[in-house]
């Protein structure tokens, strides 16, 4: 059994289940190394237009697995301590740089790294017994983990990202979708369809629109002031127009509006 399932939903939507639900699909060095060499084929392969994250069975994702992580820590050995710190940092890094479309379908608890997992994604959608914390600050370790300070402010902001992080304190779904941490709270068990409906919005676009449009609005979400954004935008855009696809769907929309 592999920690990670890829399967397809039609030809370009490729569905990825993180596959430890004995644990609530904890991240164990195994799960976190399938789940990067899978992001890595597919970003090599091209056939991707959009990809959706989910958990099997009943949990998103618990995030560290506490067994291995204890057992490390009692070693007291700091440098394979750090390597492994590392290899689970890459890999948020790896899913935020995907150059294709993310979309997290969670389903129940998304914890700590579970939780990153999912806030690394483009968009979110969950059901109601989803529920979010950054949970280490209950352990007295530090609530900022593998990217939890960076993506956690920035999306819900930093008044409810800092409560979170130092309280440790559970986000319902309901509280997660006022505060701008998910897209869409839907029924438990059609976070997948929920997610499938977002994937088959993008694929309806050019393929290289969109993944300009990612580079482009996750770049400028860190840009100094106004004029940095708009210069990427305009050089991103300068480019976009040389593609065929905007050349063949720019006459046709331009012939629309003149008919109206």
């Amino acid at each position: 059994m592999s920690e990670v399932e890829l399967t397809w939903e039609g030809e370009e939507i490729a569905l990825l289940t993180l596959n430890r639900p004995e644990s609530l699909n904890s991240m164990s060095r195994a799960l976190v190394a399938r789940l990067g060499e899978l992001l890595a084929e597919l970003k090599a392969e091209g056939r991707a237009r959009a990809v959706i994250l989910t958990g099997a069975g009943r949990g998103f994702c618990s995030g560290h697995d506490l067994a291995e992580l204890s057992a490390e820590a009692e070693a007291g050995d700091v440098e394979e301590l750090m390597v492994n710190q590392h290899a689970f940092s890459d890999l948020i890094v790896q899913l935020k740089e995907l150059p294709i479309p993310v979309i997290a379908a969670v389903n129940g608890p998304a914890a700590g790294g579970g939780m990153v997992l999912a806030l690394a994604a483009d968009t979110r959608v969950c059901g109601r017994s989803a529920r979010f914390n950054a949970a280490f600050v209950k352990l007295g370790i530090s609530g900022c983990d593998v990217g939890t300070s960076y993506l956690l402010p920035r999306i819900v902001g930093p008044t409810l990202a800092f409560e979170m992080m130092l309280t440790g304190r559970l986000i319902e779904a309901e509280e997660a979708q006022r505060s701008g941490m998910v897209l869409r709270v839907v029924p438990d068990g059609e976070e997948v369809a929920a997610a499938l409906e977002i994937a088959e919005s993008i694929l309806a676009h050019p393929a290289f629109g969109v993944r300009m449009t990612k580079e482009v609005m996750w770049a400028n979400l860190d840009a100094p002031d106004l004029r940095s954004a708009i210069i990427t935008e305009d050089r991103t855009q300068v480019l976009c127009l040389t593609m065929p696809a905007a050349r063949e769907a720019v006459p046709g929309v331009l012939a629309s509006r003149r008919s109206r």
